[in-house]
């Protein structure tokens, strides 16, 4: 008797994928993928390349080499907008909110991608309880960890099938750090797929299934969390 093991499904897959700023290449050959329901973390120091990668995925630099697949479908010629409304929602570093407008006001702008359809999602609230209770506060009053909580809650406000989260622990105190983590081991349990560029390692021990590892533009290592070796990873990636 056979037992036929459940095939793996690729939501993201990146083959030999170079980027370029101006004559600069930034990325070279690159491969990556992520599998359906996992968490992927891409390490590197400043500098090497890894938010330039999400750029990429997100169409938002030039790609003139390679490929990008989305659900088995080829996006690396479609723009921005194709790529969002496709299910790639996008948390840039820095976070990227408008400041002037309120927490709510943020938050459905998120919906925009999908015409602004339906209300903001009430499960919002549940994973991130202090949005609700500042919901007519400008987005630039809030605190560094706050901003981040709402520009993680505005990309989730359509269900997107991958989430980018560029550096969501940069410049957030522990406590915020910590409230992140748990959100993204409960959206894991909830089908989520999420690729995470990061520098602090104990962050990513907690929560990952694989891990890359970039410099100088290229895939340097890869695995599973699980067999890491801390040590030889800390190193690859020290400042």
């Amino acid at each position: 008797m056979f037992i036929w093991e459940e095939a793996v499904k690729i939501v993201l897959e990146v083959n030999n994928l170079e980027a370029y700023y101006g004559e600069s290449v930034i990325l070279k050959n690159v491969c990556l993928n992520v599998q359906q329901g996992h968490i992927v973390c891409l390490l590197g120091r400043n500098g090497v390349g890894k938010s330039t990668f999400l750029k990429s995925v997100m169409g938002l630099v030039h790609t003139p080499c390679g490929s990008i697949c989305l659900n088995n479908e080829e996006i690396i010629d479609k723009p921005t907008y194709f790529r969002a409304r496709a299910g790639i929602g996008y948390v840039p570093q820095g976070r990227d909110i408008f400041p002037h407008m309120t927490v709510e006001e943020n938050l459905q702008l998120g919906l925009e991608i999908k015409g602004g359809r339906g209300g903001i999602p009430q499960e919002l609230y549940e994973l991130f309880p202090v949005l609700k209770e500042m919901l007519t506060r400008k987005g630039g009053d809030l605190s560094g960890g706050q901003q981040q909580q709402l520009a993680i809650a505005r990309a989730l406000a359509v269900h997107p099938k991958l989430l980018l989260l560029d550096e969501p622990t940069e410049g957030i105190q522990p406590s915020i750090i910590k409230d992140i983590g748990r959100v993204i081991l409960r959206l894991k349990k909830e089908g989520y797929t999420i690729l995470i560029v990061e520098q602090y390692l104990e962050f990513i021990l907690g929560i990952a299934d694989d891990y890359y590892v970039m410099d100088k533009g290229a895939i340097i290592a890869q695995g599973l969390v699980s067999a890491m070796n801390k040590e030889d990873i800390q190193h690859k990636i020290a400042i």
